[in-house]
């Protein structure tokens, strides 16, 4: 029987739970999955019964870590619990946020604040409960050891309440002739043991009348002092603080404070105020402000929805492209990863350089790829950065399928590439692409501050000062460390957030885009950003000047031909390529023909082929190939002896160490490499060749990685549990716990038996049930004939010993067919296994 069926028996009364375990115990199956599912650390390995998974939720780390999903007014009120004594009621922790109620015919602002906590009270504990930070009725409420630790105030720890350490705690160690000074000047009668004067004085400071009536004979400089202290930090510094002054030797506002209790001394050098003497001096209120409702978001200037997805798809475009262009560059020339790990700072100004961009844009292109899987190291001896092969697959696919994997793999990366470039704890700067730039903080973050953006109505825009109180009050323990400038990483991270979701076109304008919305909603946003994209062109304009203008995006195809024989000049609405010697000699290499090259600008030039053009293509394909560089250490051929001279006699060709060996050819003494770059800067137009003498084709774009697989996010605690899993953890919990809480009595009084031996057997776990092999055969077989459930010891094969609840079906041969209440199945016992049984009572609940 599950506990959702429970129900308590006519005439019973429902005692109220006296541990965690007793209150998980009470609650449905369904409760018990979402609290697994908002606390899925203490999952693995599943406890063993309820008992167990208490202690686990109960855990200072495992604590923490939910403390940090809680929103503003939910921690408000689990500080005003770890203010409050333990087992304090519903009305008392409203009466210390919201203070206790004002009576008059005009209470004025106090009575809306009131109102407005008592209505966010019961969720905010409700919250509390569900994620078993609190327990007890509402008349008792208690929270867990560990919560009450963290949250609890204290002279060194004030928290954000501000309050000090109570009269009780701040008292302790104090002499007992020191107690009855303070009874006397507080014009208290003396008690005849120390527990009795911290009780006399504690409760002088919880009477509001006879508190008040104290104060009022203080001197008006006392007064201010305790109003320095009264909403943090509690404490102050005075010399000799621990000295006993009485109240007719104190001469000064602070002695007057300490001679009646008023102040009392945290250290040799300072004195604290006490929780109690605060309070009364608040009012009764233990923040000085509460915000039981999140701030509003304060919107700014409306954009034109239409006009906020074109500027957003026509940067997603950009965005695409400018991946592009990083990932063709890099595949031509790879750059070296440090030993460290990550990027070089020169080859990030080459990077910016190339991108026209500043070196931190340029950081957060390179971890985009990255994250997407689209760039990756090559896992060489020198380990190189270069494009995966799955950057060609990218490649095929249309603009908006790409852009949606870039967006998708931004919203889920840990990593951080604005972060490059800026110092570390230590002074280093971090590099990009290092293993540095991972915060866990930057998904969650990234995905709320474009939620809220997408509660705006289409085309609302919020700056991130109007986004950030809303995020600090939804997760206020979440903000991360503070950076060298005071601020908070999750200040930097929403900054950032704005920027690159306007880079990278999920916002327009500084409004949310139709694709980023549907995004958000987990759906796919290509089909929605498909139609918004610029239609590509297929043609550009020749000019005589050695350029060709294209007046749009082009098809990803000619671009890719047009940048291998051209470079590009400058981008903007129009792109403009420059046509030069050293860019048709590249098309050349990569084996392109003069007669291809003039095919492909007639079949994509609006304005035909401008004769200096065809001029260029065909003087640089003339002079292409004549000579041949090879490998011998090396060597240069050439069937134009007088050019061979020429060469030999250039100085230039000096430390080449060149040499004839025959009339057409000479023998170098540097690698091919560095004869075919020195002929080139030469101003020759050499042509690489193989061992069978055929002209070597070297294609700019195969330098490639090994398969690699996108990096995986850096997980911010364990994943989040399905279905399936939880079922079946419910399960086995409700199981387990059933065979440790189930009430037995020994039916046999075996050798190792104990007479009279009852009561709940989860009070002693370690002992297993134990009678003789004879009458554990016994009282089996009889189970089986009346249908009785049976409570068993069982040891496996590895030695692992555990108490089972069983309904035996069958006994026979050496071993028991029962159903097992733990792994909630029909299961096979080894009857040689089994230590001994007990009966379950059946009345017990």
């Amino acid at each position: 029987m599950t506990a959702s069926q429970r129900a308590p028996r006519p005439g019973r009364t429902v005692a109220a739970p006296r541990t965690l375990a007793e209150e998980l115990r009470a609650r449905s199956d369904e409760a018990l999955a979402e609290l697994l599912r908002a606390r899925p650390d203490v999952l693995n390995p599943v406890p063993s019964d309820l008992t167990q998974l208490a202690a686990r939720l109960s855990g200072r780390a495992s604590a923490l870590r939910a403390l940090e999903r809680l929103d503003r007014f939910t921690l408000q009120v689990a500080e005003a619990l770890a203010a409050a004594p333990e087992g304090s009621s519903e009305a008392t922790v409203r009466n210390l946020l919201a203070g206790p109620a004002r009576v008059g015919p005009h209470p004025g602002a106090a009575a809306a604040d009131r109102a407005a906590v008592t209505a966010a009270l019961p969720t905010a504990l409700a919250a509390l409960r569900g994620q078993a930070l609190l327990w007890g009725p509402d008349s008792a409420l208690r929270l867990v050891i560990a919560v009450r630790e963290a949250l609890a105030p204290s002279a060194n720890n004030p928290g954000r309440t501000g309050l000090g350490p109570t009269f009780a705690e701040a008292t302790a160690g104090m002499s007992p002739a020191r107690l009855q000074q303070l009874l006397a000047g507080a014009g208290l009668s003396p008690t005849p043991d120390p527990v009795t004067a911290v009780a006399a004085l504690a409760g002088l400071l919880t009477d509001r009348k006879r508190c008040a009536a104290l104060l009022a004979e203080a001197p008006e400089a006392s007064l201010a002092l305790l109003e320095k202290l009264v909403w943090g930090p509690p404490t102050g510094t005075v010399p000799d603080a621990a000295r006993p002054v009485t109240a007719e030797e104190a001469r000064s506002p602070v002695e007057w404070l300490l001679a009646r209790g008023l102040l009392l001394p945290s250290s040799p050098g300072s004195v604290v105020l006490p929780r109690e003497l605060a309070l009364h001096l608040r009012g009764g209120r233990s923040h000085r402000a509460v915000e039981p409702l999140a701030p509003a978001l304060v919107p700014g200037p409306e954009r034109d929805p239409q006009a906020v997805d074109s500027a957003a798809a026509g940067q997603a475009y950009t965005a695409v492209r400018t991946v592009e262009e990083l990932l063709d560059a890099w595949g031509l020339q790879p750059p070296a990863n440090l030993r460290a790990g990550g990027l070089g700072v020169r080859d990030l100004k080459r990077t910016a350089l190339t991108l026209e961009c500043p070196e931190p844009t340029a950081a957060f292109w390179l971890e985009l790829a990255y994250a997407a899987g689209l760039l990756a190291s090559d896992g060489e001896v020198d380990e190189r950065w270069a494009p995966t092969p799955a950057y060609d697959t990218w490649l095929q696919q249309p603009i908006a399928e790409r852009w949606a994997l870039l967006a998708r793999s931004w919203l889920a990366t840990t990593r951080v590439g604005r972060l490059a470039g800026t110092p570390d704890g230590k002074g280093r700067i971090r590099a990009a692409l290092g293993p540095e730039l991972d915060r866990t903080l930057a998904p969650s973050v990234r995905r709320a501050t474009l939620a809220l953006l997408a509660s705006l109505p289409p085309g609302g825009t919020a700056g991130a000062g109007a986004l950030l109180p809303v995020l600090r009050w939804q997760r206020p323990l979440r903000g991360g460390p503070v950076q060298q400038d005071d601020r908070e990483l999750r200040d930097h991270l929403v900054d950032f957030t704005l920027e690159e979701a306007e880079m990278l076109g999920l916002t327009g304008r500084g409004a949310l885009a139709a694709p980023a919305r549907t995004l958000l909603a987990c759906g796919d946003p290509a089909p929605v950003l498909g139609p918004l994209l610029p239609q590509p062109l297929d043609h550009v304009i020749l000019q005589p000047d050695l350029t060709a203008i294209a007046p749009g995006p082009l098809l990803t195809p000619l671009a890719q031909a047009l940048a291998l024989c051209a470079d590009i000049e400058s981008k903007g609405g129009a792109t403009v390529y420059r046509f030069t010697t050293e860019s048709v000699r590249r098309a050349l290499d990569a084996g392109r023909t003069a007669s291809d090259l003039h095919a492909f600008l007639e079949q994509h030039s609006r304005t035909g082929v401008p004769q200096p053009l065809t001029y260029l293509i065909d003087d640089v394909a003339r002079r292409h190939g004549v000579l041949r560089v090879g490998a011998a250490s090396s060597y240069l051929r050439c069937d134009d002896t007088a050019l061979l001279a020429e060469v030999l006699a250039d100085r230039r060709a000096a430390e080449l160490r060149l040499r004839l060996l025959a009339p057409t050819v000479l023998a170098a003494q540097a690698p091919p490499e560095t004869l075919l770059a020195v002929l080139r800067g030469m101003g020759f137009a050499p042509a690489a060749e193989s061992a069978e003498g055929d002209v070597l084709i070297t294609r700019p774009d195969s330098h490639r990685t090994p398969p690699r697989t996108s990096p995986a996010p850096v997980p911010d605690g364990p994943p989040r549990p399905d279905d399936v899993l939880l079922g079946a953890a419910v399960k086995a919990v409700r199981a387990g716990d059933r065979a440790a809480t189930a009430v037995r009595k020994e039916t046999v009084a075996g050798p190792a038996a104990t007479p009279q031996q009852t009561g709940p057997a989860r009070t002693d776990l370690r002992q297993l049930p134990r009678t003789a092999a004879a009458d554990t055969l016994a009282a089996l077989q009889t189970a089986v004939l009346l249908g009785e459930r049976m409570w068993i010891g069982y040891v496996n094969a590895e030695g692992l010993a555990s108490q089972r609840v069983v309904d035996p079906v069958k006994v026979e041969g050496g071993f028991v067919t029962a159903y097992d209440h733990l792994t909630d199945e029909v299961r096979t016992f080894a009857l040689h296994r089994i230590t001994g049984v007990a009966e379950v009572d059946d009345d017990s609940d």
